[in-house]
This record gives C-alpha cells, sequence and structure tokens, in this order.
C-alpha cells in the first residue's frame, strides 16, 4: 500500500525541493498542486519514508508533509463531516491536531480559518479533544484551487507541527530585528535544547536580533560586531559586545563557547570556513547555526557543497529552508 504525500514547500525553492525528492527516492511523480503544494506518488511509497530521507540526508527545501486521504469539493460542512470519519479511525485517541492551510488563492468558497473552525467544532461535538499542534496525529486540510485536501498522519512523519510548515510568528515589543524570526523558528520545530547559563558567540551580531533570542535561551553571549547593538539590550550584563570582525575576535579569543551562530551577509563557503575556524572554540558536543545566502543561481549545488564542506568538522544536525528563510537555507551543526 503506498501513501500519496503532500509536499510543502516555497513558491521559489518547489522545483528545488522536486529535485531532492527525485535525487533521493528515484522515480516519484511530483504533481505541483499550488504555488507551495505538490502530491508525491510511488509504489510503495510511504510518508515514513519520505521524512526520514529528509532529516538524514538532507533533503533542505521539504518543510512540510502530510498524508491525503480524501478529497472535498463542496461547502465546509462537507469537510468537517469527512475529518470527523478519519479521526475515529483507530489508535488515534481523543487528543488530535487540527491545522488548516491554503495554498495560492482557493475557489473552493471558504478559507483556512474557516475550515479549521468548523472541524474542531465538529470534532469536539463528538467527543475529541481538538489542538492547534503537539498531539500525536494530526488532521490537516489543506486548501488549493477548487479542493480541500484531508491529510491524516502522525506529528513526527510531519516534518513541522505548524499547518503546511508556515511558522507564524507574533512580533514584539522587545524585537530588536526581523531576524529573530528565523531563530525563534529555529528553536521551535526542531526543539533545540541548549545548556542553561552556558556561553554563545554571536558572529555578525549588530543590532543584536539573534543575542536578544540567545539571552531568552539563558545563555551569556559574546556579541561580535564592528556596529552598534540596539540600545535596548545596553545594560544586560550578560552580553559582552566586541566592536571587532568575526575574524579578529577568533583569532584572539581563549573563551570557549556552547553555541555559536553566524547570520552574516557572506558567500555560503566563506560562512561555511567562518564556522570551521569557530570551531576550535566550540566546546566537544557544542551546537552551531549559520544561515547559507544561496542567491539564486546553483542553488541546491551550492547547498550540497557547504553541507560536505561543513561535515569534515561537524556533525550536521538539520539543514532546512525555514519559513522566515528567503534565498537562505539554515544549517544546525554540533562539533564532534
Amino acid at each position: 500500500m503506498s501513501d500519496r504525500v503532500l509536499v510543502s514547500a516555497s513558491e521559489e525553492a518547489f522545483m528545488l525541493a522536486v529535485r531532492e525528492l527525485q535525487d533521493a527516492l528515484g522515480p516519484v511523480s511530483v504533481e505541483r498542486l499550488g504555488p507551495e503544494l505538490g502530491l508525491m506518488t510511488a509504489d510503495g511509497l510511504t510518508i515514513e519514508e519520505v521524512a526520514a530521507h529528509c532529516e538524514s540526508d538532507p533533503l533542505v527545501f521539504v518543510r512540510h508533509l502530510a498524508t491525503e486521504v480524501d478529497r472535498v469539493r463542496s461547502h465546509v460542512g462537507v469537510a468537517a463531516a469527512r475529518a470527523i470519519h478519519y479521526a475515529e479511525l483507530p489508535d488515534i485517541g481523543p487528543e488530535i491536531a487540527v491545522q488548516a492551510w491554503a495554498s495560492g488563492m482557493p475557489t473552493i468558497g471558504f478559507g483556512a480559518a474557516e475550515a479549521a473552525q468548523e472541524i474542531v467544532a465538529a470534532l469536539r461535538d463528538e467527543g475529541f479533544q481538538p489542538v492547534r499542534a503537539g498531539a500525536a496525529y494530526t488532521l490537516s486540510c489543506a486548501l488549493v484551487g477548487s479542493d480541500a485536501i484531508l491529510g491524516l498522519n502522525r506529528r513526527d512523519a510531519a516534518l513541522c507541527d505548524w499547518p503546511g510548515g508556515k511558522v507564524r510568528l507574533g512580533r514584539t515589543k522587545e524585537q530588536v530585528s526581523r531576524a529573530e524570526f528565523k531563530l525563534e523558528e529555529l528553536f521551535d520545530i526542531f526543539g533545540l535544547r541548549v545548556p542553561d547559563g552556558g556561553k554563545a558567540l554571536d558572529l555578525g551580531a549588530a543590532p543584536g536580533g539573534w543575542t536578544r533570542i540567545l539571552r531568552q535561551h539563558g545563555l551569556t553571549v559574546w556579541a561580535v560586531d564592528p556596529g552598534d547593538l540596539d540600545p535596548s539590550l545596553a545594560d544586560d550584563r550578560s552580553i559582552h559586545h566586541s566592536r571587532t570582525t568575526a575574524g579578529e575576535f577568533l583569532r584572539s579569543t581563549r573563551v570557549r563557547f556552547d553555541v555559536v551562530v553566524n547570520d552574516m551577509r557572506m558567500e555560503p563557503k566563506l560562512s561555511c570556513r567562518m564556522m570551521i575556524d569557530a570551531a576550535a572554540r566550540l566546546n566537544p558536543g557544542g551546537l552551531g547555526v549559520v544561515t547559507l545566502k544561496t542567491g539564486s543561481r546553483h542553488v541546491l549545488e551550492t547547498v550540497r557543497s557547504c553541507l560536505q564542506m561543513l561535515a569534515g568538522t561537524f556533525e550536521i544536525v538539520h539543514a532546512r529552508q525555514l519559513h522566515h528563510n528567503r534565498h537562505e537555507v539554515t544549517v544546525v551543526v554540533r562539533r564532534r
């Protein structure tokens, strides 16, 4: 028996995701349903197999997976009724996550928010405990064109516990820069753990967005940048601002760190070289985070070359184009 696997990727990188999937899984068929959504089929294909390749290879442009179980071309009440049928399958239990999203502009006559509300209400009426995320199983509703595509799968095969992989984070008054969303999303979807009271190095830190997020996770931060940090960070004694370049700091410091992050605007291979240089100051088992600014030409080849380069020094823990990345890929590494 084969699964019909719904694959989400950014609109710009969708064909890169297809290339990755076909390189990893062989002659699979991927039908593009919407700007960010495709349907992958092949004999014997399972969502668990696809998810395993996404994590281990890794496949960096696939953001989210779901298993199609039904399609509805009618009003929202029919979608809700069909959702109940699948929620009643054995082994699911009373708690189930409900997630709805749209790819492009659906023409079915209702939106993702209305679909989610109707499905949640119908499930509650039947004694279920619907939640937004965190349940063992996810019941999804993807709207594309005139279709509402219902999906049902275990959370651990979805890659991301947000509807369609679209992580929605709200701006706060404390936020220093929009770049913070990238690091917040990374902590959210991968559940990264860092040592409370540990030491972090933020290369190219100004204006301090990533530094602020690292402080929220209990780390003392060395923020390295010739430029200024946001004034809101000035009184934090656990932030050490070093007004120099990343290269000069690494040559002169004797501090050892638990985490090193690098979000500098730099050619991808130079960013990787900077991380390799920083490994000398990273404790064994310490984490590194780097964003690869890929541009728009030879993107997949560039990413693969960079991962190979990093793998000489680090274990590649995660690599993905996040929802808050644009022409970037975020890579998490661990020092061997």
